[in-house]
């Protein structure tokens, strides 16, 4: 599952929707823009998989739209996106952020959880960019030189932030 799945089941959440209303939602909130080639096979998999229902509701003149309500199953599986950050997710900044959003319905353990996934992910592309910038540096290429040693201190950067968050995630219960 991804942030975009997060996304929508989190804005049920909220309360039942149509296809148009939750696309709305999600992009009011987030500045996300929900596609409906995403949106649509989204719901399709959640209602098969019980996350969701769908119902037709009548409209004067035109077509019943279908508005999706988020079930107990939805519930807990948005519980477990939220509290687990794959390691083939967590160097993806987006999902990272998806869950950090929404860190105060998930518990203190879980949050470390995520953010020692994220710090690991981050060290590793850290360690990454160093290489290149050994690289880029011994072979005079300045320009590659300039850009891995930039995103080395954003990397730097995001760790020292991580630690941060790691500090207030055990003071918050």
């Amino acid at each position: 599952m991804s942030y975009i799945e997060i996304l929508i089941l989190r804005r049920l959440r909220s309360g039942p929707a149509h296809g148009y209303e939750l696309r709305k939602r999600v992009e009011e909130t987030t500045g996300f823009v929900l596609h409906n080639n995403s949106l649509y096979p989204a719901l399709r998999r959640f209602e098969e998989a019980g996350a969701v229902t769908k119902a037709a509701e009548p409209q004067e003149g035109r077509p019943p739209r279908l508005v999706y309500t988020l079930t107990e199953v939805g519930r807990e599986l948005l519980h477990d996106m939220l509290a687990e950050l794959p390691a083939e997710q967590a160097g993806d900044e987006t999902e990272f952020l998806a869950r950090l959003g929404q860190f105060s319905e998930i518990n203190s353990a879980e949050r470390a959880g995520i953010l020692a996934s994220r710090t690991r992910a981050v060290r590793d592309q850290l360690a990454h960019y160093q290489t290149m910038h050994r690289l880029a540096t011994g072979h005079g290429i300045s320009w590659g030189a300039l850009v891995t040693a930039e995103l080395i201190r954003r990397h730097e950067q995001e760790l020292t932030w991580l630690a941060e968050l790691g500090e207030l995630a055990k003071e918050e219960p």
